[in-house]
């Protein structure tokens, strides 16, 4: 497991795309099958906060439960902030914008999806084109909230899903979002920038220019 930070209150790690979280009922690897080499004491780790299974990148672990305490005071008030880069199908015809769309849970037989729902709680993200292809983008957004599936469901609001996005709209394959960034403004702070992983490595070299 790569690791991007770390101190002796917590770590960041890069999660591979594909790995989740926590451990399933089939079994099979997760992040927490890394804990007891990670652990200090008696107690801990904990996970922070969630990233999807199919999601890449930063990864917040708290190593000390005081940290844990103020890192999910951070997530819950706001504070943390967090980027991230998504490969979406077709060019969106603004560069930028804000999503204020409310989003929750829809559950139909043993699948479920997030869907609008002006009901629901916030779910605000803020978003800008950083290049494109003319067939893709590489978009970078910024949650002002932490909604689950958030930014797959903004992404596809546009009218322009994620690639590999089966359950939004983007089609099979692997799915092109990446936890960019992260920054929690605790005292000192910690932050990281997670790599471009390989998949997603020649769209969004295609998006930038660079390819």
């Amino acid at each position: 497991m790569n690791i991007l930070y770390r101190d002796r209150r917590a770590l960041i790690i890069d999660k591979p795309a594909g790995l989740p979280v926590h451990a399933g009922r089939a079994g099979g690897p997760s992040v927490e099958d890394f804990f007891p080499e990670w652990q200090q004491g008696k107690h801990g780790p904990w996970l922070a906060h969630r990233l999807d299974q199919d999601t890449a990148g930063c990864l917040v672990i708290a190593l000390k439960k005081s940290f844990l305490l103020a890192a999910q005071a951070c997530f819950a008030e706001g504070r943390a902030e967090k980027t991230y880069w998504a490969v979406l199908r077709g060019v969106p015809a603004a560069r930028e914008g804000v999503i204020d769309l409310p989003i929750a849970k829809f559950t139909q037989g043993r699948a479920w999806k997030m869907v609008p729902d002006p009901a629901a709680p916030p779910a605000i993200s803020e978003w800008r084109v950083l290049g494109d292809d003319g067939a893709h983008a590489l978009v970078e957004f910024h949650p002002r909230t932490g909604r689950t599936h958030q930014i797959r469901v903004h992404a596809a609001s546009l009218g322009h899903p994620i690639i590999g996005d089966a359950v939004y709209g983007g089609g099979a394959g692997a799915l092109h979002l990446l936890a960019r960034q992260i920054r929690l403004p605790v005292e000192p702070p910690i932050e990281a920038t997670a790599p471009v992983p390989p998949h997603m490595q020649k769209l969004v070299e295609r998006c930038l220019g660079t390819l």
